[in-house]
Parts: structure tokens; sequence; C-alpha cells
């Protein structure tokens, strides 16, 4: 990545506006209405879902392109796949506020000379003019030759601004209305090394949370995180922070992390007793991509991991004066490894079979470190924590030995770790129901051609699950399946973050191009093509107080509705 040079203390430069103002210089019609879409997963617990029937994908309403780099991305990625990240439009009234990029693309891992910005469309009609853009400083860690995946530059609306990431770990404040600038909070001053690491969550209040990172420029993932924090902006742009270093105290440190076994003979584990490398753990420091969710009585939960090794991951609770209240490892929770059968939960053939464990293997057992399974924090996922309504937390934690398909896990309100389901992979799963009874929606993807928990192919031959491609809802309370609808042209979902209307339909896309609505009852309701069938990003999707529905394929921006 180039070095950057200084940073001005402004974060958005204004720019003409592209449509929606009049010649004579008018004022622009003033945002008003709830606020229907505001910030990741919808609301501050991330619950992904809205109190409007969604309405029926009969037709394409709207279309606009949000990223102009996709024809370089896709020939660079040389498979035809999209390796970004987009946020979510966040949705108030009779308006859109829409992530554009713009800039200059070089190479896919040169993140920095792109830019980030943001701009309000405002329903005229049937047209969906554009009043006013701004384009941010903020740049994504560096991918350094590590991160694959551009991270996601996500805003947030809250008390009649948009708060908008910016660069050495600030946040810009935007006026909804106009787009002028009330405000730059810089809680690092002008550190070009530290970096707002994910999407910015607003709480009930109008509060502004988010996570930042400082990193060593000359070699960022190699060497340690030199800080990290959980931050907050109070509504008088007051801002505090808490180090990550004191939410996570007890995280071990040094060379002292185990790792997993690489050189030695397959099948793993070695032997019944073996005990893979150590290497070192690195700081403390929050997940890319992470939106740190807000309970009703205020906690903020965000996921923290060790900087070398992903599998040293907690969830988080933090006071709402930003003193820790508990940090709950996801390490060694799970035992659906070596030797489970699938009728009690297992994610691997017997042992002594291909794909499953050498013969004498511990029961239940990740292969790959002969320990209980644990939930890793990738860096390349969006996985954000999401508050179910009877205050226990879910996040959508990595594992590659069940086919790299995660897990979800469940943790009580005072962190004790509940339950999980064989699915987790970059997902932030919506709810649906009461503290009573509720539902919990995610992707479902059987990948074709991963195997169980190797890349040879000898000993962990490919699966043949090509045609298991599933949204799935779960159960709230045990996370057992209540239904499954598989994807008729059997490709993969693209949902990182799916949308329910007050009916429980869940609206997602998937790489065949389509935008879907599933009933409640799990049966297709309606589908729509949207740009191009691709291995395409993680993409979320909003819904208005009209039940209109925003979704993006391929670099552009769509509405559909009847």
């Amino acid at each position: 990545m180039n070095a950057r040079g200084p940073l001005a203390l402004v974060a958005l430069l204004l720019l003409p506006s592209c449509g929606g103002n009049d010649s004579d210089g008018d004022a622009p019609p003033a945002v008003s209405g709830p606020v229907t879409w505001g910030q990741w997963g919808q609301n501050p617990q991330h619950a992904g879902s809205v109190d409007v029937a969604g309405q029926s994908p009969d037709r394409l309403l709207v279309e606009r392109v949000v990223d102009p780099f996709v024809p370089q991305e896709l020939a660079q990625s040389g498979r035809n796949s999209l390796l970004v990240h987009y946020p979510v439009p966040l949705v108030q009234g009779e308006d859109v506020f829409l992530m554009t990029k713009g800039g200059a693309y070089t190479t896919r891992d040169n993140w920095a000379s792109q830019d980030w910005g943001w701009s309000r469309l405002h329903w005229n009609g049937d047209r969906l003019d554009e009043i006013w853009n701004t384009r941010s400083d903020w740049k994504p860690v560096p991918s350094g030759g590590v991160l694959p995946w551009e991270p996601v530059h996500q805003a947030a609306l809250a008390g009649g601004f948009l708060y908008v990431p910016a660069a050495a770990g600030g946040v810009t404040k935007v006026n909804v209305n106009d787009g002028s600038v009330a405000g730059r909070i810089a809680p690092f001053g002008s550190d070009a090394s530290v970096f707002v690491t994910g999407p910015l969550a607003a709480d009930a209040a109008g509060n502004i949370y988010y996570n930042a990172l400082r990193l060593d420029l000359a070699d960022p993932w190699r060497r340690d995180a030199a800080d990290a924090w959980l931050v907050k902006i109070a509504t008088n742009d007051a801002a505090s922070f808490v180090r990550y270093r004191d939410l996570v105290p007890d995280a071990p440190t040094g060379a002292t992390c185990l790792t997993s076994f690489s050189n030695e003979p397959l099948p793993w584990p070695p032997s019944a007793d073996a005990t893979p490398p150590l290497g070192r753990c690195g700081a403390q420091r929050p997940g890319i991509n992470v939106a740190p969710a807000i309970a009703p009585d205020g906690t903020i939960y965000t996921v923290s991991r060790g900087h070398f090794t992903s599998r040293y991951g907690y969830l988080v609770a933090v006071n709402p004066n930003l003193t820790p209240r508990w940090a709950a490892s996801l390490r060694e929770r799970l035992s659906d490894g070596c030797g489970v059968p699938e009728s009690a939960g297992g994610v691997l053939p017997p042992n002594g079979v291909s794909g499953g464990c050498r013969p004498g293997s511990r029961l239940g057992v990740d292969p790959t470190t002969n320990r209980l399974g644990s939930g890793e924090v990738n860096d390349l996922s969006s996985s954000s924590p999401v508050v179910a309504p009877d205050g226990s937390i879910l996040y959508g934690a990595y594992s590659r030995y069940n086919y790299s398909r995660g897990h979800l896990m469940k943790f009580g309100p005072s962190g004790q770790f509940v339950v999980a389901y064989d699915f987790g992979w970059d997902t932030t799963p919506a709810v649906t129901g009461t503290a009573a009874g509720y539902s919990i929606v995610i992707k479902d993807n059987h990948y074709d051609g991963v195997g169980s928990y190797c890349s040879n192919g000898q000993f962990c031959p490919p699966n043949d699950w090509a045609d298991s491609y599933y949204v799935t809802r779960l159960r709230g309370d045990n996370l057992t399946p209540e239904w499954r609808f598989a994807n008729p042209n059997t490709d993969e979902w693209c949902i990182n973050a799916p949308a329910l209307d007050r009916n429980g339909d869940v609206f997602g896309i998937a790489e065949d191009g389509l935008l879907y609505a599933i009933a409640a009852n799990g049966t297709l309701r309606k589908s729509l093509f949207l740009e191009q069938p691709l291995g395409a990003a993680y993409t979320p999707l909003a819904i208005d107080g009209q039940g209109r529905l925003y979704a993006q394929n391929a670099g552009h921006f769509f509405v559909a509705g009847r």
C-alpha cells in the first residue's frame, strides 16, 4: 500500500450535485419521517427487520451505479468474483442515503487509490433524485497482500445527521438536509496509522459507536497491532474510548497461542494426544468489518481477536460508560468434530473414512487442533453481533473443519455459551418475534468443492453439496431449523445481512443475480433478475417505509417493488 501524506482535518469535500437541486438555488426538500433503516442490521440490536410489509419484487423501479470499478475488480480476481463488502443503503422517510465509490482503480490490493462517498437521494414521484453528494477521506485498513476482500464503508443515521467514517480513526457528522459538514470528531487527531475498521452503530439515544485500530503501516499484518479501541461519540460530539487490551485483559500474549497442524502427516489429528505448535498471539483488537450492537439496556457488544490468530476470539460486553462488563471466549466451545455421527450433530464423515479424522481420535475435536472446535473471528467476514429479543447474543463465527461453513454461536446475557448452529460464515442474522418466541434467519450454504478440514484431495476430497444452498429459519431458543429454502438455481446465497418485513418474509440475493422474496413459511414468493450472475460480494438489503426493496448486485444499486 502506498504511504499517505498528511491528513486534512476536514473529512468530506462537498461536490456539485448530480441532480435534484433546483438550478435557481432553492433549498433542498427537508428530510422527514422515521428512520426505517438507519445502520448495519437496521437497528441498534441489528435485528434486520421492519414493521412494514415488503413489496413484491415485480419490477425494477431504479438502477444506479455505485461502484464503477467492478469490471476491473472482476478481471483481477480471475474467477468472476467480486471481492468487495458493500454497505447497506440507509433510509429515512422518502430519502435514501447511498454509498458511492470514486477515485481511481489501480490494483485489487491498493484500495487507497479509491475514495468513498455518500449521496442523499429523494423520492420525487417515481423518480429517485440526487439532492447532494459528499466524498470522505476514509480509507480501509491496508490489504498488505493479506486481506483480499475490500472492507466495508458503512455510515449511520441518527438525530438528523449522517455519521460517516473518516480518516485517522475519526468520523464526520453531515447534515442530512443539505449535506453540509456539521463537525469532525477526531479522537486520535490526524494519525494516519489509525483506521475505522467497520460500520458505525447508533443507539436509541443517538450515540455512535465504532471500532478503531492502529497499525504499523510498514508491515501491518506481520507486525503486532499498535493499539485498538471501542469508541463512543455522544450526541454533543464528545468522544471517549476504551482500549481492547482492557476489554479482554485475560487474553494470552506472546508466543503462547496454540495454532493448527500444518506439516504433520494426514489424516489429522496426527495422534490422539497430539498438540499443535505454539505461535504468536498478537494484541487483542476488533475483527475487521465488525459493527458493535447495542442492547435496549445500553450494553454494547463487539468482537475481539488476537492480531495474529483468529482462533483466540471473544464476544465482548461493555457498559454504556465504556467500562468492561465481560469477555466470553469463542474458543473450544464446539464438540461436533471427530467421530460424532451426523444424527448427533456431527459435521464430519466417520473416523477412517475420507474426509474424516484418524481412527482413534478423541470424540468431537477439531482435527486441525485436536481440541474442541473454536469459533474464529475472520477478517474477511462482515459478521457482527446481534442482540436477540430475550437478551441473548448471536455471532456468526468461522470454522474450517466443517467444510468452511462456520458456526452461528449463541451466548446468554451474562456471557454463558448456550448453543451453536452448523453455519455462521459471514452472516449477521435477522430476527423476527419477541422474547416469548422468536426465530432467526440466516443464509446456510454448503460450499461445493471444499474439503472437510484440509485441502488435500486424497484425505479431504471435495464435497458433493452442489445443490445445497439454503436460506434457513431457526428457532431462537435452540437454533434448530424450522424450514429451509433451497436456491432453485443451485447458486450460493450472497446474504450477509438479510432483510425481514413485519410478516416475517425474507428478502435476499444470490449468485444467480436474482433478488428473492421468501414467504414466512419458507416458500418462494417472487424473484427478480437484477444485473448479472457472478461470485458476488456478500451484500445487505434494506426496506423502506413504503415496503420498497433496496438491493445491490455487481456494483449497481436497485430499488424493486410493485
